[in-house]
């Protein structure tokens, strides 16, 4: 059973890592996407890709998870509430900012159930 919740664990961090990678690959995509709405623009293209890259990486090596997890919990709900659900008044928008809304909150809510877990134990 241990083996199986390491490989969840390692299943859920990746994808925060990938993501925060392409924040730095895809730079002008992101910086396109969040400069009409989002203050800082590049600045925090660069700071979120960094956030997400640090807390996966935490996440994998089993260090801070908790922290990481709580900080990435905040984190995901800054972008609902900043960016999907302003996007759901964008009719051309609307579907794509739905499906991202419930992504997130899927992983809200996996990033707090992490947390709890180590929260109760000592690793």
């Amino acid at each position: 059973m241990k083996q199986l919740s390491n490989i969840g664990r390692i299943l859920f961090a990746l994808p925060f890592g990938i993501l925060g990678l392409n924040h730095f690959l895809m730079y002008s995509y992101y910086v396109g996407i969040v400069s009409s709405f989002i203050p800082g623009g590049g600045f925090t293209v660069i700071i979120t890709g960094l956030a997400l890259i640090a807390a996966s990486i935490s996440i994998i090596i089993k260090k801070f998870v908790r922290l990481s997890c709580l900080l990435l919990a905040l984190l995901l709900l800054i972008f609902i509430v900043s960016i999907h659900i302003p996007m759901l008044f964008d009719k051309s928008m609307a579907t794509m900012a739905l499906i991202e809304l419930f992504k997130d909150t899927s992983l809200l809510g996996g990033s707090l159930l992490i947390a709890g877990i180590y929260g109760e134990k000592k690793d």
